[in-house]
């Protein structure tokens, strides 16, 4: 396995929307086992493609406080709560930046392992906001784009500065 370089926030492909899997071979599997260990060694709870230079539909996840983890290929999200959670919110994309993101407090969403079987991931909490993060990546989104403008103009300001740390616990 290895370890990837991780995309931060200027790079075009973080905008990008990642194209469908299509293809379930070794290959696919090796970049799922080096995703998975490139999130764990910068502290991560979530990596998309497009954060080390992919742009497939795969994401890869962890959730301590349920010690479940995982790699998704080709996620839906098939339902998303009306009730709302907010809370701080970072990327390995924006390392040491955190801040309060509203998004659902539970998802249910559909997608396939790298061996191309089917699975549903239930996320309540922490976990609801792990996925949303990873698919919103796969999409060209980034959690900024879902800040209140007070805290993305603070964000951008730090961003200017200089302001990104490394090894933090982040999405």
């Amino acid at each position: 396995m290895a370890i990837l370089p991780v995309r931060l926030f200027g790079d075009p492909v973080l905008r990008q929307e990642a194209r469908p899997v299509e293809t379930f071979d070794d290959r696919l599997r090796a970049l799922a086992d080096n995703m998975m260990e490139t999130m764990k060694a910068h502290n991560g709870l979530g990596l998309a493609g497009n954060q080390v230079g992919v742009l497939q539909r795969i994401f890869t996840w962890e959730e301590p406080d349920l010690e479940a983890q995982g790699a998704v290929i080709n996620p839906l999200v098939e339902w998303t709560s009306e009730e709302q959670q907010e809370g701080d919110e970072g990327c390995l994309s924006f390392p040491g930046l955190f801040y309060p993101t509203k998004r659902p407090l539970e998802v249910v969403m559909k997608g396939l392992d790298p061996h191309g079987e089917e699975l549903t991931l239930e996320g309540a909490g922490l976990l609801a906001r792990i996925i949303l993060h990873e698919i919103d990546h796969l999409n060209g989104v980034l959690f900024i784009d879902h800040l209140a403008l007070h805290d993305r103009k603070a964000a951008m300001k730090r961003i200017r500065a200089g302001e990104l740390e490394q090894n933090q616990l982040r999405l």
